[in-house]
This record gives structure tokens, C-alpha cells and sequence, in this order.
């Protein structure tokens, strides 16, 4: 992918997100249909961080004060969340938080930003399984053993709030929990499960099981993209080798699993896989992970790698973008939320225009980290 197609699609996102400032404005988005409309939901639920996320991103990236202004606040009205709505937060407090007010402190060096964000880490920090050495997944009884591949993209809070404040409890726990997700969820062949089921009381592990995927031993597209690019952050921000070794295997099963065009289906273990949905926010975020990864290895690798999320983007981009539906309020079409609940399928996804936005961020030299 030549610098120059790089930097039209980066304009392109610029005007893109410009554009669905005029039209979101303080909406909490999830999920576009086919209107195109961006929905409204709850600022507890977890993608409530994605799209002030975006907003910092652009700004950091262009230096509009405009992108600034429009994600200023977002951190203190998820701060609420904390007192109006306690049983809605859960694990994903990092994919609130750190977009929020771990990028506003970063970028601003906003003194309420930091409170926020480490708040946000001690709560993250507080669901920790002592026995089972894992973050407790969501709030409902049936969950209160289980542990999701999710979470290894929530650790780098933990990572972040111990290179801030020089204490290192935070990071031992985001260690314990990378060690047991690598202990227990990733396969020989470097695919993952979503959920992992422990005995709550004894920490024994009992099953994976399915979640989000077709089954319990399947390979949920997306949260093989959370696991390979989780994966890339754990060993950036410890330097353990066992997290780029791992990071590499889930890659390269990630990788050749791709269908022709390169976007993932909602599952690689679908069968028969011709028909099934694809997941376009699980192609952005491994392409985002990719070119993390790829900074992380030597030219060889860096090269397949890299090249793997050239392809991946190239195909999001001229086959999966919005350029040509004006009005459309999401950047990305195909998105794939919860295929067995048969929940936001053939969708537009938040999370997918903010990671597809990222990685174009990377490749067109962005290399702010926030954790």
C-alpha cells in the first residue's frame, strides 16, 4: 500500500469523522443498520468509550481543536457510571476508560482525566479471581467463573496505571491474567475460545466454552483479533517473550484463515463458511494489531506481518467503507455483533470504525501510545 493511497483514506476518514460529529454529536453509538443511523445507548454499556475514542484519535492525529471539544467531557459523564449505573460496569471498564480519559490525560495532561482513569484501573484491578488468577468477566451469577478473551485488550489500563503512578500491583495482576489466558485459551493451531470457565471458589479451570462463537472449541473471529493484538500490548509493555511468542501463533492462525478478500467471517471454524457473515470490525482491529505487532519483530517478520494488514485494510476500504452512501453515520458496513444470539448482523460497528481508523492512523505515522 503506497503512502499516497495511505494518505487519501486518512483525509477520508478526517472529512468522514467530521462528518459524523455534525450527525452523533453526543450520542453514545453501538450499532448502524441499514438507515445507517447510529443508535443511542447507555453510557455503561462497553462500547460507550469508541466514539470519544475516535474524536481523540482525530485529534491527536490532525490537531483540530474541533475533534478536542467534542470529546472533552466524555470522560466525566462515564465517571457517572460509577454511582448511576454500578451492575453495568464490568472487564470493559478499559475499553471505556482508556479511550476516555487515559487519551485525554495523555494527550492533555487534565488532572480529573487522571483520577478517572485510575479510578477506572482500581475497579478493573478489584475483579480479580485470587484462586483462579483471572479478571471476572461480566456481572450476571452464571459469570461469576468465567473469564473472556476480551479482556487481554482491558489489561493494558492495568499496564498504563502502574507505569503512571510507579506502583506495580496493577501490572502483576494484568500479568496473572495474560499467563492464565495463555495457560488455558489459546490452541495448538493459535486459535482461542471466548470464554474461559473456572470454579469461582477453588480457581480450578472447568471448560472453555463458546460465547460469541459457534461453539466452545470454535474460532470467534473477533476475539482472535482481541487476543493477537492484546497479546502484541502485553509483551510491549512487559518485554516477556512468551506474549510476542504467543502473539505470533494467534497471527498466523488469524492470518491464514482469511478468506480471498481478506476479511474475516464471523468465525473461521463456520461450516460450511460460504454464506456466513463476515466481521469487518474483526479485520480492523487484527489489522490495528498487526502493525502493532509487526513494530515489535525484526524485518522479516515485520514485513508479513505488516503486509497481512496492508491486505486486510486494503479490502476494508475499497469494499466495506461508506465513501459513497452519503448520510451514512458509520465508516464500516458487515459488522457482525452476536451471530448465535442472532444479534447485530450484516451491521455497522463502533468499534470496527474506530480500530479501521487507527490502523490507517499507524500507517500514515501515528505513533502516540496510550498505555
Amino acid at each position: 500500500m503506497d503512502q499516497t493511497y495511505v494518505n487519501q483514506t486518512m483525509t477520508a476518514i478526517t472529512n468522514k469523522v467530521e462528518d459524523m460529529m455534525k450527525r452523533i454529536g453526543g450520542k453514545s453509538p453501538h450499532v448502524a443498520r441499514e438507515d445507517g443511523i447510529y443508535d443511542d445507548l447507555r453510557h455503561s454499556w462497553w462500547t460507550s468509550g469508541f466514539w470519544p475514542g475516535l474524536q481523540w484519535l482525530m485529534y491527536d492525529v490532525s490537531g483540530k481543536e474541533s475533534f478536542k471539544e467534542g470529546a472533552w467531557d466524555w470522560d466525566a459523564k462515564l465517571e457517572r457510571c460509577f454511582s448511576e449505573h454500578p451492575i453495568g460496569l464490568h472487564h470493559d471498564v478499559g475499553f471505556q476508560f482508556l479511550p476516555t480519559a487515559v487519551f485525554k490525560y495523555e494527550l492533555t495532561g487534565d488532572k480529573e482525566a487522571l483520577r478517572i482513569g485510575l479510578k477506572a484501573a482500581n475497579y478493573l484491578a478489584g475483579r480479580f479471581n485470587v484462586e483462579g488468577e483471572f479478571i471476572r468477566a461480566w456481572n450476571t451469577d452464571e459469570a461469576i467463573g468465567w473469564a473472556i478473551v476480551d479482556c487481554m485488550m482491558n489489561i493494558p489500563l492495568l499496564f498504563w496505571a502502574s507505569r503512571t503512578t510507579g506502583d506495580p500491583r496493577y501490572k502483576h495482576i494484568a500479568i496473572r491474567h495474560a499467563d492464565t489466558f495463555l495457560k488455558h485459551a489459546i490452541r495448538d493451531d493459535g486459535s482461542v475460545c471466548h470464554i474461559l470457565s473456572f470454579d469461582p471458589e477453588s480457581g480450578e479451570f472447568l471448560e472453555q466454552l463458546g460465547g460469541q462463537g459457534l461453539s466452545g472449541t470454535s474460532a470467534w473471529s473477533r476475539g482472535n483479533a482481541w487476543a493477537l493484538y492484546g497479546l502484541a500490548i502485553a509483551y510491549r509493555c512487559t518485554g516477556e517473550d512468551r506474549y510476542l511468542k504467543a502473539a505470533k501463533r494467534v497471527s498466523h492462525y488469524f492470518i491464514a484463515s482469511l478468506p480471498e478478500d481478506h476479511v474475516p467471517h464471523w468465525d473461521f471454524r463456520a461450516h460450511p463458511i460460504e454464506g456466513e457473515p463476515r466481521d469487518t470490525s474483526a479485520g480492523a482491529i487484527a489489522a490495528s494489531g498487526l502493525l502493532e505487532l509487526a513494530e515489535l519483530v525484526g524485518v522479516e517478520e515485520k514485513r508479513i506481518y505488516g503486509d497481512a494488514a496492508h491486505r486486510i485494510l486494503h479490502s476494508l476500504t475499497e469494499n466495506y467503507a461508506t465513501w459513497d452512501r452519503p448520510g451514512h453515520e458509520a465508516i464500516l458496513v458487515e459488522g457482525t455483533g452476536h451471530k448465535p444470539a442472532g444479534q447485530n448482523i450484516n451491521v455497522s460497528l463502533i468499534y470496527g470504525d474506530y480500530y479501521y481508523a487507527e490502523a490507517f492512523a499507524k500507517l500514515n505515522g501515528w505513533s502516540h501510545r496510550i498505555f
